[in-house]
């Protein structure tokens, strides 16, 4: 069959058009493929730590908690535990370890507290603070300790002067999940915490393990599966009580180890100064799942859950805080600003949609559940004493603020239907080191979350550019 000339022009014309078409298809593919934005964006989606889907025993999706700590919450709790209020506590450090003997005391030369010789400290220092053990023979590397690392013990005499006042405003405190209050105890001292914020100190390896061991070995619930992993073995129990207080644990582990990453001290370059910033690699290792037998993702997972359990603590308390003073003494115009300012964070509390339900846990048989509550408590209790073995003095005072803001948390949630009601009967109160505790705690847990967001970036940057450096220095 012959074809005509328009035959010709007409298959000429469709072949022509075929061509541009695929040309462009292929243009289309090509621009698509290399568009950074959806390079990123896949990668970002690939590393272990962007986490979605909803929290285990909860209600709540993950990314719903990023976008609500992140933008509402963060920004927002880290300006507020600036305040006088907040960012002063009373700790015992002098307390001595009840599980084994303590040999690991100023064995790291940037935790220790104390000075090397006395005619170095400040004179409010000596005035206030020095004690008797202070004439005892400094360690032989204490004058090589990096002041970086070292716990501020100095507070101004109009701060002192304060903590006397504030004596009026607490009472007697009640049992609760945790050891006597330490402000009780006649050799705890004042701690300003903006002074003292959580780092790496180098406080790791045998000390730290040992301390976390004794919190997942003897004192969680009997359970099985990997025992090299520093985070205990997951539980495999039915038992729901029983996963929550693992999960709690879990996921405070989780946010100290996320800090330590965070404010992680870095050797000066070229023999310049030593600094603070983020660490990829350690978190890398502390949670890739390569290097986390697959349970880093899980672990990170856990940090959301301690997260919800403190925000519904400190929702379910909202109506008995709004009656707080927050008296700090030092100024009225700040005792007003910090009142104003956690008015605000607790209506944030309260809005939030998708609280952990404290009423699921302790149901069935009364006296089963009386019985398994009081073993919680007992277990938790253990969990803060256990923080008075921890060998450096900063990675301690933080670890007991830490366990007392969820052991605050706990006394919450476990105190009936209506704190507010329980408070005229006298039969509930948090003292003054109660609340800045659960406010620092939950701070923490909140500025963990956002780190992860950050390192998320990071480590997305780092595949992008196919390389970073060995240390995650920015």
């Amino acid at each position: 069959m012959r074809l005509g000339k328009f035959d010709h022009i007409g298959w000429a014309v469709f072949l022509l058009a075929f061509i541009c078409y695929c040309g462009l298809a292929r243009a289309d593919v090509k621009q698509t493929t290399t568009n950074p934005f959806e390079k990123i964006n896949a990668l970002g989606d690939q590393c272990f730590c962007k986490l979605n889907g909803e929290v285990d025993d909860c209600q709540c999706k993950i990314e719903y908690i990023d976008k609500f700590n992140n933008y509402r919450i963060q920004p927002f709790i880290s300006n507020l535990m600036q305040k006088d209020y907040f960012r002063f506590v009373k700790v015992n450090l002098k307390k001595i370890c009840q599980f084994w003997p303590d040999d690991a005391r100023c064995s790291l030369r940037d935790c220790h507290v104390k000075s090397c010789e006395e005619e170095e400290l400040p004179e409010k220092f000596r005035k206030y603070f020095l004690q008797e053990e202070l004439n005892e023979k400094p360690p032989a590397d204490c004058e090589q300790s990096n002041p970086l690392g070292q716990v501020n013990d100095t507070l101004s005499e109009e701060n002192l002067k304060a903590f006397e006042e504030w004596n009026k405003h607490d009472a007697a405190q009640q049992d609760s999940f945790c050891e006597p209050d330490d402000e009780a105890l006649t050799k705890a001292d004042y701690y300003d915490l903006v002074k003292n914020p959580e780092r790496f100190t180098g406080y790791k390896d045998a000390h730290a393990h040992k301390i976390w061991g004794a919190i997942y070995k003897e004192n969680c619930f009997l359970n099985t599966g990997q025992p090299k992993s520093p985070y205990g073995p997951e539980p495999e129990e039915k038992c729901l009580e029983k996963r929550i207080f693992y999960r709690l644990v879990s996921g405070l582990h989780t946010s100290i180890n996320v800090h330590l990453c965070a404010i992680y001290l870095h050797k000066g370059i070229l023999g310049g100064p030593d600094f603070w910033g983020p660490n990829v690699e350690e978190f890398k290792r502390r949670f890739d799942p390569a290097t986390t037998w697959n349970q880093g993702p899980q672990w990170l997972k856990n940090l959301y859950f301690t997260y919800l359990v403190e925000l519904r603590a400190i929702a379910k308390a909202a109506p008995y805080l709004e009656k707080e003073l927050f008296y700090a003494g030092i100024s009225q115009r700040d005792d007003e600003e910090t009142k104003g300012a956690v008015l605000t964070l607790l209506n944030a509390a309260s809005d939030f949609k998708h609280h952990f339900d404290e009423t699921i846990l302790f149901r069935g048989d009364p006296l089963e559940a009386k019985k398994l509550k009081e073993e919680f408590q007992l277990k938790f209790r253990n969990i803060t004493k256990i923080m008075d073995c921890v060998g450096c003095d900063k990675c301690r005072l933080w670890g007991k603020v830490q366990t007392k803001a969820l052991g605050t948390a706990l006394k919450i949630l476990f105190s009936g239907d209506s704190i507010v009601e329980a408070a005229a009967k006298n039969n509930f109160y948090l003292s003054r080191s109660e609340i800045v505790s659960l406010f620092n705690g939950f701070a923490r847990l909140s500025k963990s979350i956002s780190e992860i967001e950050n390192f998320r970036d990071l480590i997305t940057k780092e595949q992008t550019n196919g390389s970073g450096s060995k240390n995650g220095e920015l």
